[in-house]
């Protein structure tokens, strides 16, 4: 039997539920990743996290060999251990910050030199040294290190970028000997669909765990993102696990979903949370807004999180305004309960085989939230 299994196939799209296996735990798919990029859910207690419903955290293998440095990982047991995390986890490799931080990187055939943001060290990550990172962190599923590519470059770049991360897969593959590791190859091409097609065709062959859709959301707007996402989903295999990386609003899961995406992973209810927006079924809330200043409502009537259950929007509201932390905690809590719940909203609705009516509602009342 291998690593994903699947539970239902909606018959009227591409959606479907489906279990991951992985050496700490199954996972019910759709899943979303809380992202825990050094080692930590900002402000979260790895409790909470489960206790919100978090299946499966996000580290990100740029920033913790940055600091504290895999090696210190390794001796302390392992990135399960260091986090105090022990379900399963998945790592970036580092890709997405070949984007991200362009003015302080230089790539070559090779891999890529980092000009440290923090220290201004110098920083060489190769495909063979992602893979070796990852091995000592011992996430249960590494990706390949791959170039990310702005959806706004010259075709001939685009093509550059995209024959660049089909030979470091191939060299991801070689160098990944942890055997109990699942090792997620990341299809790059922008929005043009040649190129994810030809991407997509020559990763299929050397032949991965799973396969995420990277170079999403970085700019090029809902409808040309969804068009890609559909496009890819479909060159790749129906029985592995299929993962949108950095792609999180509410909307943007749904219609992913329907594509046949099974695994998402993203920033925004955690970094919303902190600047004092709230997520829920109608709409979001900012806290910080005097309307709320003798608010006696919880964050969300009905949900079922800490925050709700126990804090009304006045006090939250008076917790921002006095740069109290818990502020920023309580709303991280219920923006991430909030996730946890859409995904659970969308796996009952696959077991009951209603989901492509239940997403049609959903899109159209909520549009771009």
């Amino acid at each position: 039997m291998g690593n994903f299994e699947i539970l239902n196939q909606d018959s009227n799209c591409p959606a479907r539920r489906g279990l991951l296996r992985t050496s700490h735990g199954d996972i019910e798919t759709p899943v979303f990743m809380p992202v825990g990029t050094a080692g930590a859910v900002k402000g979260i207690l790895p409790q909470q996290l489960k206790d919100i419903g978090t299946k499966m955290v996000l580290a990100n293998t740029y920033h913790l060999l940055l600091r504290p440095g895999a090696e210190v990982i390794e001796k302390l047991g392992g990135l399960h251990n260091f986090m105090a995390w022990h379900g399963p986890i998945l790592t970036d490799s580092g890709g997405y910050q070949i984007f991200s931080l362009a003015p302080l990187v230089r790539i070559d055939e090779d891999g890529v030199e980092f000009t440290s943001h923090i220290d201004g060290a110098k920083i060489y990550l190769t495909p063979e040294r992602a893979i070796k990172v990852q091995s000592q962190l011992a996430p249960d599923i590494a990706m390949c290190l791959d170039e990310c590519i702005s959806c706004s470059v010259p075709a001939s770049e685009l093509e550059r970028g995209v024959e660049r991360t089909i030979r470091w897969a191939k060299r991801c593959k070689l160098a990944h000997e942890k055997k109990e590791q699942q090792l997620f190859a990341v299809v790059q091409g922008g929005i043009d669909l040649s190129a994810r097609s030809y991407c997509a065709a020559e990763l299929v062959k050397i032949a991965f765990d799973g396969y995420a859709i990277g170079g999403l959301s970085v700019g090029e707007g809902y409808d040309d993102m969804i068009r890609t996402v559909e496009h890819t989903v479909e060159l790749l295999p129906y029985n592995k696990a299929r993962y949108l990386m950095g792609v999180g609003r509410a909307t943007d899961i749904v219609a992913a979903v329907r594509a046949g995406v099974d695994m998402f992973d993203c920033v925004l209810p955690s970094r919303n949370g902190r600047n004092s927006l709230a997520f829920t079924e109608n709409g979001p809330v900012r806290l910080r807004n005097s309307a709320h200043t003798n608010d006696s409502r919880p964050i969300e009537s009905g949900c079922d999180c800490y925050a709700c259950k126990n804090f009304s929007r006045a006090t939250i509201r008076h917790f921002f305004n006095v740069g109290e932390m818990l502020g920023a905690i309580l709303t991280s809590i219920h923006n991430l309960r909030f996730y946890q719940r859409l995904t659970a909203s969308i796996r009952e609705s696959l077991r009951r085989n209603e989901f492509d009516d239940w997403a049609k509602t959903y899109l159209q009342k909520y549009g771009n939230f």
